[in-house]
């Protein structure tokens, strides 16, 4: 049976695929554990995060990661001088196929939401691969420009040779759109309400191609860094996410 979303409307899907996971986020409360797990510290995370990541509720007791209207909003704070956030990430890993979302991000300066892929036998960066299908930092891209990129050895940010598209798109904070990733053994065609906007062809080595391999989903909100920025507006800032869907032929 066709899952319809919470609002009424049946989920449409790609041509030549079939729904085989989808998040709709209608059960009101935390997400389920059984679906997403918790990546939790500090550190920086390799790009010089100011946030520390919890299993959803901070010391102080606060949830950041709370279902609402069929939303799930994902909430960046500072508690006692430490800023708290989430980044969640799928259970279930894939290879291959259609993966989107859809999202609202922030104009909060220091915010940087993001919705992207890592491999599920991960062993080094950037060696087996990263899947970045939206990525927004109003602090270095800019207002209402979203980027998706791929990271590899042979391409990759440290070395600045990464595969990545920056998109001008309307109201990127103030209105939900949809951010999609389209993989197959050939390519990948990355999405923005239907629109592509960037395509990587497999380059037929492993340092070109890692991504002949199961990725998980991640949906997470850093904060600072080397693309949150340095200007830091107050917090809080919030995330949206109305569904996350993954289709396979």
């Amino acid at each position: 049976t066709q899952k319809v979303d919470p609002a009424g409307a049946e989920i449409k899907v790609p041509d030549g695929y079939k729904l085989v996971w989808n998040e709709e986020f209608d059960t009101p409360g935390s997400p389920d554990t059984d679906r997403w797990w918790y990546e939790t510290g500090a550190g920086g995370w390799g790009n010089n995060e100011i946030q520390t990541y919890v299993n959803n509720k901070t010391p102080g007791g606060s949830s950041l990661a709370e279902i609402s209207g069929g939303i799930l909003s994902i909430r960046a704070i500072t508690e006692n001088s430490t800023v708290y956030s989430i980044r969640m990430n799928t259970r279930e890993s894939w290879m291959y196929g259609w993966f989107e979302a859809r999202l609202k991000v922030t104009d909060t300066y220091g915010a940087w939401p993001a919705f992207w892929m890592m491999p599920q036998n991960f062993t080094t960066w950037p060696g087996d691969g990263e899947i970045d299908i939206m990525e927004y930092a109003i602090g270095t891209q800019g207002k209402d420009k979203v980027s998706s990129s791929i990271h590899c050895n042979a391409y990759n940010w440290p070395a600045g040779t990464q595969k990545t598209h920056v998109l001008s798109i309307t109201d990127a904070a103030s209105q939900f759109h949809v951010y999609a990733l389209e993989w197959t053994a050939d390519k990948m065609v990355f999405y923005v309400d239907g629109t592509p906007h960037l395509t990587f062809t497999n380059g037929g080595t492993y340092d070109k191609w890692p991504f002949n391999a199961p990725f998980y989903l991640k949906l997470n909100l850093a904060w600072g860094g080397n693309m949150g920025g340095s200007k830091l507006d107050p917090l809080p800032a919030i995330y949206q996410i109305d569904y996350v869907r993954v289709y396979q032929k």
